[in-house]
Order: C-alpha cells, then sequence, then structure tokens
C-alpha cells in the first residue's frame, strides 16, 4: 500500500488538489480554448470509435484462437499481444509507414481519395492497434471457460446458428466484451506515441488532447496542462470503475433470473 501510495495516488492527488484549486474561471478559461476542446473531442471520439472496432475485431479473433486448430494458432495467439510488447513510438512508426501517402498501403488508397496518414482515420487505425489486445484476452478466457456444452444444447433443440449466438453465447460473452471495450477506451484515451506519428499534429484538425499536454507544459502554461490532465483522469476512473462494477451488476441479475 505504501509503494501504491508514492507511485501512483500521491501524483493523482497532486493533480486533482492542483485542479481543484484552479476554480471556475480557470477551469472554463482552459476548456473554453478552442483549440483544447477541438482536442479533447479528436481524442473522446477517437478513443470510442476506437474501442468498438476493437471489442468487435477482438470477439472475432478470440473465437478463431479458442475455437478452431489450425496451422499457425500458436503464432498468431502470441501476436495479438505484441502491442503489449513494442513501444508505442515502433509502432507509431511503422503505422505511418505503412498507411503514409508513400507507404506500402497508402499509395494504392490515396488515389481513391482515401487518405488515412495525417487524418484522424489513421488516428483510429493506431488506436485499435493498442485496444485490441485488451479485447481479446478479456473475451478469451470466458470462450474457454463456457465451451460448446451449452451450444450443443441449443443446436440439439432446433435453434439455428444466428439464434444461439444471439440468446446464447452472446449473454455469456457481454460482461467480458464491455471490459474489454472499458479497457480499449481508456488504454486509447491516453495513448501519445503511437498516434503522433501517423496524426501529423495540425491543431484542430488532428491534435490529440495527450499532446496538447505536452504542448501547454512547454509554453509554460500549466493551468492548462492540469486541466486537461484533469479530464482525460477523471475518464479514464470513470471507465476503471465501470469495469469492477460491471461483474457484479450481471452476478446480481443472474441471481435475480434465478430466483423463483
Amino acid at each position: 500500500m505504501a509503494w501504491l501510495g508514492a507511485v501512483v495516488m500521491l501524483p493523482l492527488a497532486a493533480l486533482t488538489v492542483r485542479a481543484a484549486g484552479l476554480g471556475a474561471d480557470g477551469w472554463l478559461r482552459a476548456v473554453g480554448d478552442p483549440r483544447v476542446t477541438a482536442s479533447l473531442k479528436l481524442s473522446f471520439g477517437a478513443s470510442l470509435v476506437a474501442a468498438v472496432l476493437a471489442s468487435a475485431a477482438g470477439l472475432l479473433v478470440a473465437w478463431v484462437v479458442v475455437r478452431y486448430r489450425f496451422p499457425g494458432r500458436r503464432l498468431l495467439d502470441a501476436l495479438v499481444d505484441l502491442p503489449f510488447a513494442l513501444p508505442t513510438a515502433v509502432a507509431g512508426i511503422a503505422l505511418t509507414a505503412i498507411y503514409a501517402p508513400t507507404g506500402w498501403v497508402g499509395r494504392w488508397l490515396e488515389p481513391l481519395g482515401i487518405k488515412i496518414a495525417y487524418a484522424p482515420l489513421g488516428i483510429v487505425i493506431a488506436l485499435v492497434f493498442i485496444g485490441l489486445p485488451f479485447a481479446v484476452r478479456t473475451v478469451q478466457p470466458v470462450l474457454e471457460a463456457i465451451g460448446r456444452e451449452q451450444e450443443e444444447a441449443a443446436a440439439s433443440l432446433g435453434a439455428s446458428r444466428l439464434t444461439t449466438l444471439r440468446r446464447v453465447v452472446l449473454p455469456e460473452l457481454l460482461p467480458a466484451l464491455l471490459t474489454g471495450f472499458s479497457l480499449a477506451f481508456a488504454r486509447a484515451l491516453g495513448e501519445y506515441g503511437s498516434v503522433i506519428f501517423i496524426a501529423g499534429n495540425l491543431p484542430y484538425r488532428t491534435e490529440i488532447a495527450p499532446l496538447l499536454i505536452t504542448i501547454r507544459l512547454e509554453e509554460y502554461d500549466y493551468d492548462g496542462a492540469i486541466v486537461i490532465a484533469a479530464l482525460l483522469l477523471a475518464a479514464s476512473f470513470v471507465c476503471l470503475l465501470a469495469i469492477n462494477a460491471i461483474p457484479s451488476l450481471f452476478a446480481h441479475e443472474r441471481r435475480a433470473r434465478r430466483t423463483p
């Protein structure tokens, strides 16, 4: 507890106290800046879209890894954790090299009018890249635990595959899906290294909130940096609370259904 307090709680408490001391005028002045508003909208919007996409892709990847046996399965399972091990700056440089107008993929999309690098779409792709492992690793153990017995029972009773997926599988996976979504969203909200290279960092267009914190600090605008940091901290804290509350809510719902 002492180590946790010194490393985690003390800096967060200092940020909270400093943010609370700015008063309403300081907050309104910082948040009312159009550049801050644009960066917050971009960060929250891109994180939300990326978390949804990562959750959907994570479900598919977890399903394939758990339910199928094929050559290269273990390699695919190991590659899921690559964003955890890869430095975020390296990931950003690699994504930029792929999706830039002269990159491997970007050179084919540029004539079609599809711009990924130095655009909000590139930010979403980078955030999906770093959020996908959270979605996969939260769903995968649940899939392994539920097995196939319930699906086989539903099929024996005449249920179609779509009905089985909708009424048998997804209700069991929903808590894990929501947890993976919350983790991916919280991770994407504070992401810095993998985004700044592919974003282009154009004010009012592709400038994310974590980058603007650094810019405000370099400009010695500590109040502005504290306000942005406090907003991101509050959003991440809400996500963590939701993650801890999700299992209890679904457990209570299951007990309520079983009670005559």
